[in-house]
């Protein structure tokens, strides 16, 4: 365990001068703080802390205009520029449903808030960035140059809060292994609540039901359900999806925030173990070496069976998952469903 003593708000920032090329989330973890104290160091200084409403933030963001939103995990980023539009608040759930910026927002855990600027040779980037109460990154919300600058400053007034100290107070989340104990349920409870599925959202309930975490149930169901792809799999599905202009729906997420790309994906650049989209209004960049287990799952629904392709860490933790694009009511794409099927494959052990 670190017992390092962290560094004073006046050393971060210190910190941050000499190190002015190097990512905020890097820096951060060399001087073992919290993004969010890293930011709360510079308050003062191009820094605003803001009240965390999320829901006020989501609806008055739409005035801004065209910006770009981020959401990541350990190991995977997404940006999407668009207009944050089609806000249905909510106090357990928000939604946001534009054309680009699809979101599935969870309030209680966005825990602090700042507007931050920052001089980047002769340009001042502007940007608004969310953290839960490990300090870890939530969402951030970069503005362009044809945001309405306007309306973000007033939204951002409208947000301040009366507290601007340099610090954070957090509350040091333990990021716990997913459950590997042994399974609540019985593969013969879980195969037959799993056929009979009619939406893919009730596959929560069935593990809350069974005890069992998304990877176990995933492992335990059956290669008629799921199986095991082998690593090359996951740069060929975008390979192919590339090639052949199938759209995909590209879900990344965190505890208080999972972002949605719907739609085509053409510039495909390997980068040592990155894998990046660079496409004209989305962004990924994908830790390829942190996926210690990819499959393929395939879920019933009334509108036919819906497959998805799910990477997990070392951790047993979900870092991305995908699906060909679809909305409610709709089959499955064709060319998705051949697309998944046809990914080379691992064999499971099966037990003696």
């Amino acid at each position: 365990m670190d017992q390092r003593v962290k560094p004073a708000p006046h050393e971060i920032r210190i910190a941050r001068a000499e190190n002015p090329k190097m990512r905020e989330r890097d820096l951060a973890a060399q001087l073992g703080v919290s993004e969010a104290e890293l930011v709360a160091a510079h308050i003062g200084e191009g820094v605003q802390r803001i009240e965390p409403r999320v829901n006020d933030m989501l609806v008055g963001l739409e005035a801004v205009g065209q910006v770009m939103a981020l959401t990541r995990n350990e190991s995977a980023v997404h940006e999407k520029i668009g207009i944050y539009e089609k806000i249905e608040p909510g106090e357990h759930a928000t939604i946001a449903l534009g054309e680009h910026i699809d979101l599935r927002v969870f309030p209680k855990i966005w825990a602090h808030g700042f507007a931050v600027e920052k001089r980047d040779g002769d340009d001042l980037k502007r940007s608004l960035q969310f953290f839960d109460d490990a300090g870890d990154a939530v969402h951030k919300v970069h503005l362009r140059p044809s945001s309405n600058l306007y309306a973000y400053q007033r939204l951002v007034g409208g947000l301040v809060s009366a507290d601007q100290s340099p610090s954070v107070s957090l509350k040091g989340v333990t990021k716990a292994v997913a459950a590997v104990e042994e399974p609540g349920g019985s593969v013969e409870d879980l195969r037959d609540r799993w056929s009979r599925m009619t939406d893919v959202h009730q596959f929560f309930g069935i593990l809350k039901k069974l005890r069992l975490s998304r990877i176990q149930a995933v492992r335990m169901v059956g290669d008629d359900y799921a199986w095991r792809l082998s690593g090359e799999s996951l740069a060929a599905m975008f390979q192919l999806a590339a090639t052949g202009g199938t759209p995909i729906m590209c879900f990344v997420g965190n505890r208080g925030c999972i972002q949605i790309h719907s739609g085509p994906v053409s510039n495909i650049k390997m980068m040592g173990p990155w894998l990046n989209v660079m496409d004209e209004t989305f962004h990924l960049h994908l830790r390829t070496d942190h996926v210690t287990e990819l499959w393929a799952v395939r879920k019933p629904t009334k509108d036919g069976h819906v497959t998805s392709i799910e990477a997990y860490d070392a951790n047993n933790e979900l870092i991305i998952q995908f699906f060909g694009k679809r909305h409610e009511g709709e089959v499955e794409l064709e060319e998705w469903r051949f697309l998944a099927e046809n990914l080379p494959r691992i064999p499971v052990p099966t037990a003696a």
